[in-house]
C-alpha cells in the first residue's frame, strides 16, 4: 500500500480525499497545522503530523518517516475577499509555502504531486465555459497565488522531472453521502452552509451580494462539484501521475458544466429544508466575477472522470442532512 502525503487533509476537502484514498487502496498521511482543519474530520487510525507546510524541518521528518509516492497539496488560504485585505499572508502561505514544500519534494525525491488549484485563476471572462487553455489571469492575490504555484509546477516538470497536476476547483460544496464528514469552517464563508444556517435558524438572514450582474437574474453563476466528486477527482488524478512514464504538467478542471445562480441557490435551500427565511440584497463585493462554470471535458479524456452527483438539489441535500446531523445543540460544541 502507497503512503499519499496529503497537505490540509485534516480540512473540508481533504477530509473527504482521505476518504477515497482509502477505498481506493492508498495510505493517507495527513500534514496539517489545524489552522482551518479539524483533528476529528480524520479517521484517528490514519497518520497524522501536526505542522505548517512552511516548516522544513517538520517535511523533511515526514518524508523520511513515511516515504510517500506522492503528494496531494491541499494546505492554504482560501478566502478571495480576505485576500484584497492582507495579500502578503496568501502569498506567503500559499505561494511561498508550496514552494517550500515543492523543495522538500526534491530534497526526499519524491516528484509525484496533485495540487488543489482554483478556477479563480481564470479572473472574470465573457467567455461561457472556461477551458484550460484560456489565459490565467486572476484578478484577487488568493488566484494570483494559486497561479503562481502553477508556473511553479510547470517550471519543475520541466526542469527537476516532476509529474505534477493542478485541479482548478469550481465551487466545492455539499457533504459525504454517508454523513462521515462535511463542511464546517470557522467562521464559514461559503454560499450553502450559510444557506443552510439561515435555514437552521443560526442567522437572521442570508445576504445576496450584487443582483445587477449581467446574468438571468442579475445574480453570480457558479458551477456548484460535489465534495464528493472532488475527491474522487483527486484519486483519479494521483493515479495518472503516479502511472505517467514522462515528467509533465497538466492543469484540469474540475466541474460540472452546468451554473446555478445565488437566487437559484437560496430557493433550492428553501424547497429542500421546508424552511423560509429572510434574504436581504447587498452591494457587490469586490473581485466577485459575474459567472464561472467549468468546461468538463479534460477530466473526462485525460482522467476518466465525471460526476456522479451533477445536480445543486443533490449537493443541497447531502449538506443539509450533515448539517442536521451536527448543528450545535445545547451543550454541543458549535460544529460550523
Amino acid at each position: 500500500m502507497q503512503n499519499i502525503l496529503i497537505t490540509g487533509g485534516a480540512g473540508y476537502i481533504g477530509s473527504h480525499i482521505c476518504i477515497k484514498l482509502r477505498e481506493s487502496g492508498y495510505q493517507p498521511v495527513v500534514f496539517d497545522n489545524l489552522s482551518n482543519g479539524h483533528r476529528d474530520a480524520v479517521s484517528s487510525d490514519v497518520p497524522f503530523i501536526h505542522a505548517d507546510i512552511r516548516d522544513s524541518a517538520a517535511l523533511n521528518k515526514a518524508f523520511d518517516d513515511f516515504k510517500p509516492a506522492a503528494v496531494i497539496h491541499m494546505a492554504a488560504l482560501i478566502e478571495a475577499g480576505a485576500s484584497m485585505v492582507e495579500p502578503a499572508r496568501f502569498y506567503e502561505v500559499n505561494t511561498a509555502g508550496a514552494l517550500n514544500l515543492l523543495e522538500a519534494m526534491r530534497r526526499n525525491g519524491c516528484n509525484h504531486i496533485v495540487f488543489s488549484s482554483t478556477a479563480a485563476v481564470y479572473g472574470n471572462r465573457d467567455e461561457g465555459l472556461l477551458s484550460e487553455t484560456l489565459e490565467v489571469r486572476a484578478e484577487n492575490p488568493y488566484g494570483r497565488s494559486k497561479a503562481m504555484v502553477e508556473t511553479m509546477l510547470r517550471d519543475y516538470a520541466d526542469i527537476y522531472g516532476f509529474h505534477a497536476i493542478a485541479l482548478r476547483y469550481f465551487n466545492a460544496a455539499g457533504a459525504d453521502p454517508e454523513g462521515r464528514t462535511g463542511e464546517r469552517h470557522d467562521p464559514e464563508t461559503h454560499l450553502i452552509p450559510l444557506v443552510l444556517q439561515t435555514a437552521a435558524g443560526q442567522r437572521d438572514h442570508i445576504k445576496i451580494y450584487g443582483t445587477d450582474y449581467d446574468t438571468p437574474d442579475g445574480t453570480c453563476i457558479r458551477d456548484y462539484i460535489h465534495v464528493d466528486d472532488l475527491a474522487s477527482a483527486h484519486v483519479k488524478a494521483l493515479s495518472h501521475v503516479i502511472a505517467s512514464e514522462n515528467a509533465a504538467f497538466d492543469a484540469v478542471n474540475i466541474g460540472t458544466g452546468e451554473g446555478c445562480s445565488v437566487k437559484e441557490i437560496i430557493q433550492l435551500c428553501k424547497e429542500i429544508t421546508g424552511r423560509d427565511f429572510s434574504v436581504i440584497k447587498d452591494a457587490r463585493r469586490p473581485g466577485d466575477p459575474a459567472k464561472l462554470v467549468a468546461n468538463p471535458a479534460k477530466a473526462q479524456d485525460m482522467l476518466g472522470w465525471c460526476a456522479n452527483y451533477p445536480s445543486p438539489r443533490q449537493i443541497i441535500a447531502h449538506a443539509w442532512a450533515y448539517y442536521q446531523k451536527n448543528m450545535r445543540k445545547p451543550g454541543k460544541p458549535d460544529a460550523q
